[in-house]
């Protein structure tokens, strides 16, 4: 969305592409998994009365123009990419399979996966948390638009206070809501760590490579 209000800002998606392919260009793996709102979010439209599901199909459709819309990006960066979708989409994206996912990144290239779980009532984190297992990533990358997570909400209370590093437990207990409970739950399950950061204040090479940026969301 970069300033805008609303849609697509290609100059972001530019930014995104070119910190993405810095990474492989270094040999990083990387596979994106993108949400739509910036252009739908369904949760929202069921409080005008739509209900759940088909306003859960309209925000996968809207990950989709996204995915698009990023892939785009890379192509200008001569960066190979993949669209892979979990909902049938077969003339704008490739059906999600696991063991192409891995074939493609195994060759350096990037993928971006779309549609969400393909199931309505799960997040986008949820599909992060599950693609990322899937691929036998390191870790999840979480880029927000606050620097990690924080005890409150740091734009209502000033004196909130900033985790370096916290435990899986202590995340759903405490219910920080950086990401959604069932997406936590299952990171720490399989032992997935994850780094919830701010990409507009850091980078994504810094964050990948443990630099001490955001927080870390590991074991006990």
């Amino acid at each position: 969305m970069g300033d805008q209000r609303y849609g697509v800002d290609p100059e972001a998606c530019q930014k995104i592409a070119q910190s993405v392919q810095e990474l492989t260009q270094l040999g990083v793996q990387v596979g994106v998994v993108i949400g739509g709102g910036n252009i739908f979010r369904g949760v929202q439209a069921t409080r005008g009365g739509m209900q759940r599901t088909p306003a859960d199909h309209i925000g996968m459709l809207a990950t989709l123009i996204n995915g698009i819309a990023l892939q785009q990006a890379f192509e200008t960066l001569h960066c190979d990419s993949r669209i892979m979708s979990s909902i049938t989409l077969d003339v704008m994206a490739e059906s999600y399979s696991w063991k192409n996912a891995l074939k493609y990144l195994e060759k350096g290239i990037v993928l971006i996966f779309v549609g969400g779980t393909g199931n309505p009532y799960f997040t986008t984190d949820s599909a992060a948390a599950l693609r990322a297992l899937e691929i036998q990533a390191e870790v999840l990358m979480k880029a927000t638009k606050v620097d990690g997570i924080y005890n409150k909400d740091p734009i209502k209370y000033p004196n909130a206070v900033k985790y370096d590093r916290v435990s899986y437990s202590e995340v759903l207990a405490s219910n920080l809501e950086v990401m959604d409970a069932a997406a936590i739950a299952l990171c720490r399950e399989n032992g997935l760590p994850i780094r919830v950061f701010n990409m507009l204040d850091h980078s994504l090479k810094a964050a990948v490579f443990n630099d001490p940026v955001g927080t870390l969301v590991v074991g006990e």
